[in-house]
């Protein structure tokens, strides 16, 4: 068993997620290892694979058992941040020149005008690798992952 479904049935068993979320995220993953096996190519299963940038925020159980929380989903197409980086190119000069010493300044050696289209595949497929989980002490969650 893969450590990604295991972290889901412990997230199910402490009730972090529901069992929908749960058989979602399962169904997921089993897609997901299906297709780079069948093809042969995970280049191939990201790309199908990648479609959404999800952010959530999930109260925790005390405030969600009161009815006092917010709740924040978040989805954000993947085509929507291909459509962003190709309008780098439509960015000033002058301001792409500012933007690019800022970063060097950070110790990012980036310059926008390099970007290739097969850079802004590699760059979406290696988002599909991303996932961030904080919990906070008051027991609120936030997640930022790709499905």
């Amino acid at each position: 068993m893969s450590d990604n479904k295991k972290k889901i049935l412990e997230m199910l068993a402490k009730n972090k997620i529901s069992a929908d979320d749960a058989f979602r995220l399962l169904s997921a993953i089993d897609g997901g290892e299906g297709r780079r096996e069948s093809t042969g190519r995970a280049a191939t299963a990201v790309k199908d694979k990648a479609k959404y940038l999800r952010v959530t925020v999930l109260p925790n159980p005390e405030s969600e058992r009161s009815g006092n929380y917010d709740r924040v989903n978040i989805r954000v197409p993947m085509s929507l941040i291909r459509a962003g980086i190709k309008l780098t190119s439509l960015i000033p000069s002058e301001a792409r020149d500012k933007v690019n010493l800022a970063l060097h300044e950070k110790g990012i050696d980036f310059d926008a005008r390099n970007m290739k289209p097969e850079d802004i595949e590699e760059l979406i497929g290696s988002l599909s690798d991303l996932e961030v989980d904080v919990v906070s002490k008051t027991g609120e969650s936030v997640r930022v992952f790709v499905e």
